[in-house]
């Protein structure tokens, strides 16, 4: 309901929103998370029937990587709503992710730019054009999962469902997943999730490894997640072992990898993330337009 603020609005007023702020379905008065200033924005703009939302922020745009990891990343003009949902959930904090589901659901351009200057920011769009797309448009490195590996799981139908089940029982966000190839009935199933529920998880999986007989479980926090995103992928191939091979010549081992049509992400040594950022943004030339 927007007639009070339109109303204020033809009075020529400005109209200050606390951002961050939401009600439950009890009427409650609740916070909406990290970034809700975002979400509150663009639900503002779709129910104002804005041309486009402008979110300023203390950066000039979206960029190729982070520019204190890359100091060559350069800032990137037009990014899709896709691309941005993958970056933001893949690490990128400049855009929270469901302030760019809400832009997409409702095809509502977002213009995100620097408070501190007058210098055109990134437009993120529905992007319809016939011009050949760039294969990656940028690279995250996410240092906020853990890794959690339960060893000599009973290879047997239902197993799998087992352990996830409690573990989202519990509003827990498994994000990779990779189970090694059955050996003598048993299997290691490895998975990631974010170091807030980290703990939480862990005991979860502990109780359920001794339900089902597993052997043991690693709980590993010396993790990164490193990964590219680009709609160009869609069209070209032998991006995947580009990939491989980059991270291969630099010396870092992948432990887990995750493909989608538009990302591929890595979880590597948390020593190693900077220089695989760095890495990878050369070998794609992310530098040049």
């Amino acid at each position: 309901k927007t007639k009070k603020i339109e109303k204020e609005l033809r009075d020529d007023k400005i109209i200050i929103v606390t951002g961050f702020q939401g009600m439950t379905p009890e009427k409650e008065i609740t916070t909406l998370g990290r970034g809700g200033s975002d979400l509150s924005a663009v639900a503002l703009a779709v129910a104002l029937k804005a041309d486009r939302c402008e979110i300023y922020t203390d950066v000039e745009g979206i960029f190729t990587a982070d520019p204190r990891l890359v100091p060559q990343a350069r800032k990137i003009d037009c990014i899709t709503f896709d691309e941005m949902l993958e970056l933001a959930s893949c690490g990128a904090q400049v855009l929270q992710t469901r302030a760019v589901e809400v832009a997409k659901k409702f095809n509502l351009p977002i213009c995100v730019r620097s408070s501190f200057t007058k210098k055109e920011g990134t437009i993120v769009m529905e992007r319809k054009t016939l011009i050949e797309e760039p294969v990656v448009r940028g690279i995250t490195l996410a240092t906020d999962e853990v890794k959690i590996t339960i060893c000599n799981v009973p290879d047997r139908p239902g197993i799998a469902a087992v352990i996830f089940e409690a573990i989202a029982n519990r509003g827990i966000n498994v994000d990779m997943i990779v189970q090694n190839v059955s050996h003598k009935k048993v299997t290691d199933i490895s998975f990631t999730v974010g170091k807030q529920d980290a703990h939480k998880a862990l005991d979860i999986v502990k109780r359920i490894a001794k339900e089902i007989r597993a052997n043991r479980v690693i709980f590993d926090e010396d993790v990164a997640k490193v990964s590219i995103v680009g709609v160009g992928m869609r069209s070209h191939s032998g991006v995947a072992s580009r990939v491989f091979k980059v991270l291969a010549s630099h010396k870092i081992n992948i432990e887990m990898i995750s493909t989608s049509e538009i990302n591929i992400s890595c979880i590597i040594k948390k020593k190693e993330g900077g220089k695989a950022v760095r890495a990878l943004h050369k070998a794609f030339e992310l530098d040049k337009k």
